[in-house]
């Protein structure tokens, strides 16, 4: 039977009366010496506004910025977000996000309160009782990457299988090797669910195997903006059995489990998270999510995993020019991994799960043309981030996985020491890849570069004009190239300003940002053609970029990368137009 749950409010700091008084216009950076949680109060006369002293992007903590003449911004020491706090608005990135602010209210005293007004979990709707699990009845099985195999009872439920071929273009390979019957796996679901659309979750290649056996295998998605499977009709792949569920919302699947996907806080238009629940014991899946939920989460479930290792973006590796020194980048790649360890364990150690196993980032750049990102490009290891954890929080059991190690989540909940509880592949069993088939995946990106479309220089208005990106301050200039970033004979070297729309032959003379964009012609020329997202050749290592000034422009890689139409270009009409002059 379904309860109510009421909204709740709470209050996290109080000022007395003349800690108020001595608030000083401006900015008031503001802890509670309680729990350390630390805020932000900004004072305007009367205007009182405030919010959590937390970055909306990954949890870093403001100080001021120094360089901001109105004194009216705050800077995140993790990557360099801005923050407007007479706006709650975020200026770098510009045009971007809001920050979530807290209530300020006078108490009886004419101090001040500081109050977080909470809705009610999701979760929390309909509780189930606890009840005992037998030994084998939960059972969860590493297969590679993010794919886990959960056997919940007589249901077997399956997320995120990348299991063959590349994500991203060209630009990531598995680096594990899967286990040799995950076809078999896949085939036996009852259902999968699919987190989001980037193609190391939403693997067509595996998809492709899987639908030639099985079209039907029920898969669920979460009700983003950009629907994950939006591109599924243009892929050739039938798939017959997609669903749609909303989120915050128990999806049945029989009397013992039931699942429930949320959204993002940070990316909502196409990051989910999942938390799936077998007789009461809750498993949580927080997937690629910056700020999963915006960061409320069920504390205490049984089994919790998340990504871990970092290098998941073309950013710092693929930038030259400026501070982009391989010095710096090098200094960048280790502090950002560590933020994000820490990170990481603070997230557990305040979620308290029983277990934790870190996945979601055994990827590597195996492309021979890709060595300077695989060399350079360095991940978080998964052991450092376990013995951080056990070191905040000795009672939560970790797991690193290995293809086809199981948890049985039983004989782990009974005695979190048992050895038996996790059991290992058998020895010689092959964990890591040695060997990528490459050739075939190269070969249908390829096809694209002799395509016809591409005779015609009046493609790039074509495809730009179809884009539907225009009044915004910013020229780019985009350089076709060979696979050492080298420009490709006959290849084109053109200029887009997104002002007006327009593609001048020289960069336009008033001031505006400006990017230069390298992108391998065969990659570049296959996103144009079907009319891919940009996340293949920004998250694929397969662009070289240039700045200035050095500002990232959410707006453009925004919508490149999640708002472009979802249909591509249609290319038949523009050849029959140019067949007719």
């Amino acid at each position: 039977m379904e309860e109510s749950v009421e909204q709740t409010s709470k209050i996290l700091l109080s000022l007395t009366v003349s800690e108020a008084a001595a608030l000083k216009e401006g900015i008031n950076f503001l802890k509670n010496k309680a729990d350390g949680k630390s805020y932000i109060l900004y004072k305007d006369g009367d205007i009182v506004r405030a919010c959590k002293n937390v970055c909306k992007h990954q949890g870093g903590l403001f100080i001021m910025d120094m360089e901001d003449l109105t004194k009216n911004c705050v800077r995140c020491t993790k990557h360099n977000w801005k923050l407007d706090v007479s706006t709650m608005k975020y200026v770098n990135p510009p045009d971007s996000f809001s920050q979530d602010e807290l209530v300020v209210e006078s108490d009886t005293q004419n101090g001040l309160l500081l109050i977080e007004l909470q809705p009610p979990n999701p979760w929390d709707i309909d509780p189930r009782n606890l009840e005992d699990l037998a030994l084998g009845e939960v059972q969860v099985t590493y297969l590679t990457h993010a794919c886990m195999d959960l056997k919940l009872g007589d249901k077997i439920m399956i997320f995120d299988p990348w299991l063959t071929g590349p994500a991203f273009a060209r630009g990531w390979w598995l680096l594990h090797e899967p286990p040799n019957d995950w076809m078999e796996r896949l085939c036996r679901a009852d259902l999968i669910y699919i987190s989001h659309m980037h193609s190391d979750h939403l693997s067509y290649p595996t998809l492709k195997r899987l639908a030639e056996r099985k079209p039907n295998v029920p898969i669920y998605v979460g009700n983003t903006e950009r629907p994950v499977f939006w591109y599924l009709n243009h892929s050739g792949i039938k798939l017959t059995n997609i669903n749609v569920v909303p989120f915050g919302v128990w999806k049945e699947v029989d009397r013992n489990l039931r699942f429930m996907i949320l959204m993002d806080g940070v990316h909502p238009e196409m990051d989910t998270c999942i938390i799936v629940e077998y007789k009461g014991h809750k498993i949580l899946n927080t997937v690629d999510c910056t700020r999963p939920n915006g960061g409320r989460l069920p504390e205490k479930v049984d089994l919790m995993m998340s990504d871990f290792a970092g290098g998941a973006s073309g950013f710092p590796m693929t930038f030259s020019g400026g501070k982009f020194t391989e010095a710096w980048k090098a200094q960048f790649i280790k502090t950002e991994r560590k933020k994000l360890l820490n990170y990481k364990a603070q997230l557990v150690s305040e979620l308290k799960p029983k277990v934790f196993c870190p996945f979601a980032g055994y990827f590597v750049e195996a492309h021979p043309s890709d060595s300077y990102i695989k060399e350079t490009n360095l991940k978080n290891d998964p052991d450092e981030l376990n013995r951080l954890i056990e070191k905040k929080c000795g009672d939560v059991l970790t797991w690193t996985p290995k293809p086809g190690a199981t948890l049985d989540l039983a004989k782990v909940l009974r005695d979190s020491t048992d050895s038996i509880g996790i059991m290992n592949p058998p020895a010689g069993t092959k964990v890591f890849k040695d060997s990528w088939d490459f050739q075939p995946y190269i070969d249908i990106l390829s096809a694209a570069v002799d395509d016809e479309i591409f005779r015609y220089p009046s493609w790039v208005k074509e495809y730009y004009t179809w884009a539907g990106f225009r009044g915004y301050n910013l020229v780019i200039r985009v350089i076709e190239t060979d696979d050492d970033f080298n420009p490709f004979p006959g290849g084109y070297n053109y200029l887009v300003d997104f002002l007006d729309l327009s593609f001048p032959k020289e960069r336009p003379n008033r001031d505006c940002p400006y990017e230069e964009i390298k992108a391998r012609v065969n990659v570049v020329r296959y996103t144009v053609k079907h009319g891919l997202l940009w996340d293949d050749l920004y998250i694929g290592f397969q662009t070289r970029l240039q700045r200035d000034p050095d500002i990232y422009h959410h707006q453009f890689w925004n919508h490149f990368q999640i708002k472009l139409p979802l249909t591509p270009p249609d290319w038949t009409f523009f050849l029959a137009q140019h067949d007719k002059i």
